[in-house]
This record gives C-alpha cells, structure tokens and sequence, in this order.
C-alpha cells in the first residue's frame, strides 16, 4: 500500500479520484490550496485508490494521509 500525503498544510482544493480508481505515476490525485498557491499531489506510485481519507474543503496539516493506493 502506497500512501500519498499532504505536503504542507492546506486546505483541500480538489479530489480529482475515487475509490476504486486506477491511478499512473504522476497522475494528480488531489489539489491542496494553501497561501493563495494550489500544490498538486501526484501518485508516487501506479495504482487503485483504495482510500480517500479527506474531503474538499477539509483542512489538512502536513504529514496527514490524504489517499491510499492498493
């Protein structure tokens, strides 16, 4: 299992994935916005998305699990 973390702390801008997703490497899973700045998060890794674990608008600190990949 792969899991994809917020970078920094923000706010979610973006899910662009579902559960049950196929994901490539690279591929932006999710947008966090934080200072004005929308950060992309990518997979590090191909993949299904198993498990989205926050929600647009949510607020995340960094280290959060926001996506885990199967």
């Amino acid at each position: 299992m792969t899991k994809l973390t917020s970078t920094m702390a923000g706010s979610v801008f973006k899910v662009n994935v579902n559960v049950g997703d196929q994901v490539e490497s690279g591929q932006v899973v999710l947008i966090l916005e934080s200072m004005k700045m929308e950060i992309p998060i990518e997979a590090e890794a191909s993949g299904t998305v198993a498990e989205i674990n926050a929600n647009e608008g949510d607020f995340v600190n960094e280290g959060d699990v926001l996506v885990t990949l199967k």
